[in-house]
């Protein structure tokens, strides 16, 4: 047999979960999504997640210009080591969420009733929403934050530095010790699956991993630490965002601090 195939004691189980998932969100000519009137009528219904009740703190202008240039950026790009934690200047964070999930083109009315972002999207429904924990950031007190593209603004629904809570949902408790900020990507499935079914799903975890990778490079090149983090205790991070975890719940976080400037934490490999 030849080596580059499976032999039958590494074939994967018929009945793995991923393996199950992953053909049933395979697309197919005999599965057809919503047509474009029938979503645009679905849409006009929807309204953006806005958290009525906490007053809104409109961001600063994005910065327009970076220290570094893209390709610098590229090759800068690593899961820091180590994070310190120092003080963000409100600009700073303004600029991450704007080009890692901000509005960055309007789109006429009749077309679709959101604008375009810097990312990739299905149908661009825009499934994904952003919260973030400012543990030290100008501006901003201590809390949990959901952005507001549409309006560029923030809100803050939980007051409170919430490191530690952070950390005890963390499989790397330290990266929130150190964090200055902390941003959570989540997804409201709904927006995607209504249209294109369990393959909307996948498509939701795509973009996920299109914004946390401008976050990478935003932060690289504003010359900043970050690190991705997957390794998490899901239902403890949504109990904590006051999500359900069913009709929306947390794909992936990124936590941003100042570079270290000694070589520590040698756990952490950066990759």
């Amino acid at each position: 047999m030849s080596q580059n195939r499976w032999d039958e004691e590494r074939m994967p189980k018929a009945d793995a979960v991923w393996q199950l998932y992953h053909e049933n969100s395979k697309t197919s000519r005999f599965k057809r999504p919503l047509s474009d009137q029938d979503l645009m009528k679905w849409q006009s219904q929807l309204a953006p997640l806005v958290y009525d009740g906490h007053p809104a703190l409109e961001l600063p202008p994005p910065r327009a210009s970076f220290p570094k240039r893209l390709e610098d950026a590229l090759l800068d790009r690593v899961t820091a080591p180590a994070l310190v934690r120092e003080q963000l200047p409100l600009e700073t964070v303004a600029t991450l969420l704007y080009y890692s999930y901000g509005i960055t083109r309007r789109i006429a009315e009749n077309v679709f009733p959101y604008g375009y972002r810097a990312v990739p999207s299905g149908g661009a429904l825009y499934p994904l929403e952003i919260y973030f924990h400012a543990a030290s950031v100008d501006g901003l007190p201590p809390g949990l934050y959901h952005y507001e593209p549409h309006a560029n603004a923030v809100r803050r629904f939980v007051d409170g530095d919430q490191t530690e809570l952070i950390a005890a949902r963390l499989a790397q408790p330290q990266l929130a010790l150190d964090a200055s900020l902390t941003v959570f990507i989540t997804a409201v499935f709904e927006r995607t699956t209504t249209k294109y079914g369990e393959r909307g799903y996948r498509f939701a975890l795509l973009e996920a991993g299109h914004v946390a990778q401008n976050l990478a490079l935003c932060t690289a090149a504003l010359d900043l630490a970050g690190a991705t983090i997957g390794g998490y205790f899901d239902h403890l991070i949504d109990e904590l965002l006051h999500i359900d975890g069913i009709y929306q719940s947390a794909l992936y976080l990124y936590a941003v601090g100042a570079r270290a400037r000694t070589k520590s934490l040698g756990s952490l490999e950066s990759r």
